[in-house]
């Protein structure tokens, strides 16, 4: 099927066009859609888990299937409107991280990777699910990030947690804290990996090979 794609802002000058026809399998999605500009396309990187998407002019879920003769708009997030916090059901990337936090003021930059390891408790694992009340999660993760301003207010933090199912070595949640020197941000990247564990709607699912269960807590 063949798809038109609108660009607006800076997305439009990564691409260098204002206007892609796509050639797409009959049951890709939106998130097939995205995820193939971006191999195509690595400027679009940064903004992953942030676009703005609309399906012939309505708001749409990225697991809508497309159609053919469909109209596709993506917008990068609008001035004063980036919350550098999301939650994405596709492969994490630090680079977006890193590019909302660096900048010419920053003298020092950390950042913190969680990854899906093959033993929990004794178990071994095969997989993971990650499950989130999405609204109220990214709520969260914006006041873990007010709270860090507070805290340090020269910091700059960003967060960005996944969900769905995960393998072993996939990154379930990556942050990134810079400041101008190192204390602050050390001090920011592990005050929001543990305020996160504590606040935030997510929850973990391990498929072991002795069975699958939830994990209340997670270390």
């Amino acid at each position: 099927m063949r798809v038109r794609v609108l660009l607006f802002a800076a997305l439009r000058e990564a691409v260098g066009q204002k206007q892609l026809e796509l050639e797409l399998p009959a049951d890709a999605t939106l998130a097939e859609l995205i995820a193939r500009l971006e191999r195509e396309h690595e400027l679009l990187v940064r903004y992953r888990g942030r676009l703005l998407v609309s399906l012939n002019e309505e708001r749409a879920a990225l697991e809508t299937q497309l159609g053919d003769g469909d109209e596709v708009a993506l917008l990068p997030p609008v001035s004063g409107g980036s919350d550098r916090s999301w939650i994405d059901t596709r492969p994490l990337s630090m680079d977006a991280l890193l590019a909302e936090v660096t900048g010419p003021e920053m003298g020092g930059v950390v950042t913190f990777t969680g990854i899906v390891r093959n033993e929990a408790r004794g178990a071994e694992i095969d997989h993971l699910e990650y499950e989130a009340y999405a609204p109220m999660a990214e709520r969260e993760l914006r006041n873990i990030r007010d709270e860090a301003a507070a805290r340090w207010p020269q910091a700059r933090l960003a967060i960005a947690h996944r969900v769905g199912r995960l393998a072993i070595g996939e990154a379930a949640v990556m942050i990134a804290a810079a400041a101008p020197h190192r204390p602050e941000a050390f001090e920011a990247c592990r005050f929001a990996i543990d305020r996160l564990k504590q606040t935030v709607p997510i929850w973990k699912k391990e498929f072991a090979t002795s069975g699958a269960y939830w994990v209340e807590e997670n270390p």
